[in-house]
C-alpha cells in the first residue's frame, strides 16, 4: 500500500484552521447563568501532540489516506489538525474544509430535527407512526418458522402495539437493516428492489412499511432504517422537504454551509474526500456524493465538514443553545442524551448491539451509562460514528466535544477506541493501576 508523505500538510491546515475556529466554536458554557462545576481537567500540549502522533502514525502506516481532527472544550477548539491526503488519487493535501460523506452520523441530525417538532407541538413521542405514514397502520411482524431445508414461509403476526415516534428515535420499532445479521427478514431488507430508482423519502417509509418487522415494538433494540422513517415524518409534519426543513431550522441559522445530501457546486468536488480504492464500502441507496437524488436518507445521507458538524454538536452540548440562538429545550436535549433502553424497559439488546456493553441508547445517541472495564471514563457521555469511519463524541462532564473525519471504512472503530483512550489518560481518566 502507498504510503503518504505529510510533511508540511498540518502546518496548511492549521493555518487555514485559523479561518474557521471563529465559525466552530459557540458561546462557552461559562457564559450560562448556572452554577459553575468544578473546573473540568483540560489537555496539555505534550498531550494533544500525543494524539496528533497517534493520528500521524496511522497515516504513515498507510492505514488512513488522511483525517481532520477536532477538540473543542470550553466552546472553544483546542485542537484543529489535518493528517495526511484528502483524495489518494490526486494526493491533494487534507484541509480543514475537506467534505466527508458521514453516512450514520446523519442520524442525530435527523433526530434532532424530530425532536424540534417536538418542542414546537407538532409531534409528540408516542404517536404512532401511521398518523403520519398509513402505510404502518398494516405493519405486521415476521416470525421465521423455517427448517434447515426452508421449507416453511415467514409467518406475519399483528403487532400488539403500534410504533411510536420514540420507538424510531431509539430504534425499538422492530424495523431492521439488511447489512447484518441472517434472518429472514434481515434477507429482506437487504434486497435490492428496496433502493431500486429514483425515489424520495415518501416512497421509501412505503417501502419500508411492505416489509416485515424482525420484533415487536419496544422489546428488542436493533439497528435500523427507523431513522430514515422519522426523516419522512419530519417531512409530514412540516410540509417541506427533510433538507428544506433542517436547512431552515439548523443548518442556516448554525453556519452549517457544507452540510447537504449531496455536493451540488461542482467547484466543491475535489473537496470530497475518498478513501483508498481497496478500502471502499458501500451503503446501500447512497452513492456517489456528488451526483443528485431524491432520497434524501435520514439515516446515512449527509455529507459534511468537521467544522460544520462541531457546531451542530457544540449547540447539543450547550443545552441547545448556541450562539444566543434557542433550537432545542435543555430538558429535551437532556432526555435526548439519557438512556431510553434501561432494564427498567425490558428491552433486549440485540446481538448486533452497537453501542457496546457499557452503554445504553438515548433518542438518537449511544450514552455512556458505566465507565469501561479498568477506566474512569465519564458517564453520560454520548456519541455515534459512520460507515466511512467518521465519528464523533460528547461530554458533558469535561465539557468537551470531539469530530474525526476521515474517509477510511474498516479503520474508524479501531482508532476511535484508541483515540478515546489516549484522551481520557491525558485527562487523567484512562486505565486505572489500582
Amino acid at each position: 500500500m502507498k504510503r503518504w508523505r505529510t510533511d508540511g500538510t498540518a502546518g496548511r491546515c492549521l493555518a487555514a484552521a485559523a479561518l474557521v475556529v471563529s465559525l466552530v466554536g459557540g458561546q462557552p458554557q461559562e457564559a450560562r447563568t448556572e452554577p459553575k462545576a468544578p473546573a473540568a481537567p483540560t489537555f496539555s500540549r505534550a498531550a494533544l501532540d500525543r494524539i496528533g502522533d497517534y493520528v500521524r502514525s496511522e497515516v504513515t502506516a498507510g492505514k488512513i489516506p488522511g483525517a481532520v481532527l477536532l477538540i473543542q472544550q470550553h466552546g472553544k477548539p483546542v485542537y484543529l489538525e489535518c493528517f495526511g491526503v484528502r483524495d489518494p488519487a490526486s494526493s491533494q493535501p487534507m484541509t480543514p474544509d475537506t467534505i466527508f460523506q458521514i453516512y450514520s452520523m446523519s442520524k442525530a441530525v435527523t433526530s434532532v430535527a424530530a425532536m424540534m417538532l417536538v418542542d414546537d407541538g407538532k409531534l409528540a413521542l408516542d404517536d404512532p407512526v401511521s398518523k403520519y405514514i398509513r402505510a404502518f397502520a398494516d405493519a405486521k411482524v415476521g416470525v421465521d418458522l423455517s427448517d434447515e431445508a426452508g421449507q416453511h414461509p415467514l409467518k406475519l403476526e399483528p403487532l400488539k402495539r403500534p410504533i411510536t415516534i420514540r420507538d424510531l428515535l431509539r430504534h425499538t420499532s422492530g424495523i431492521t437493516y439488511g447489512f447484518f445479521g441472517e434472518t429472514a427478514v434481515q434477507k429482506l431488507y437487504a434486497n435490492p428492489r428496496l433502493y431500486a430508482g429514483d425515489f424520495d423519502n415518501a416512497e421509501f417509509a412505503d417501502r419500508i412499511a411492505t416489509l416485515p418487522l424482525a420484533d415487536q415494538p419496544a422489546t428488542r433494540w436493533n439497528y435500523s432504517h427507523s431513522t430514515d422513517v422519522l426523516g419522512r415524518v419530519v417531512e409530514v409534519v412540516s410540509g417541506q422537504t427533510l433538507f428544506q426543513f433542517e436547512k431552515q431550522r439548523l443548518f442556516d441559522p448554525l453556519g452549517m454551509s457544507e452540510t447537504a445530501y449531496y455536493v451540488a457546486d461542482e467547484a466543491k468536488w475535489p473537496r470530497i474526500a475518498q478513501p483508498f480504492p481497496i478500502d471502499r464500502f458501500r451503503v446501500a441507496g447512497i452513492g456517489d456524493p456528488t451526483v443528485p437524488r431524491r432520497w434524501e436518507s435520514g439515516g446515512a445521507g449527509l455529507v459534511s465538514t468537521a467544522a460544520d458538524y462541531a457546531r451542530f454538536l457544540q449547540m447539543l452540548l450547550n443545552g441547545g443553545e448556541l450562539d444566543g440562538k434557542r433550537y432545542l429545550k435543555p430538558e429535551t436535549v437532556a432526555l435526548m442524551t439519557s438512556d431510553q433502553i434501561g432494564p427498567e424497559t425490558r428491552i433486549i439488546h440485540d446481538p448486533f448491539y452497537f453501542p457496546g456493553p457499557s452503554s445504553g441508547f438515548g433518542l438518537g445517541f449511544a450514552v455512556r451509562t458505566s465507565p469501561p472495564p479498568n477506566t474512569t471514563w465519564p458517564l453520560g457521555e454520548y456519541r455515534w460514528d459512520g460507515a466511512g469511519g467518521s465519528f464523533y463524541f460528547v461530554d458533558p462532564q469535561d465539557d468537551l466535544l470531539v469530530v474525526f473525519m476521515v474517509q477510511a471504512p474498516t479503520q474508524g472503530g479501531r482508532i476511535q477506541l484508541a483515540l478515546k483512550t489516549i484522551m481520557y489518560e491525558a485527562l487523567g481518566k484512562g486505565l486505572r493501576n489500582d
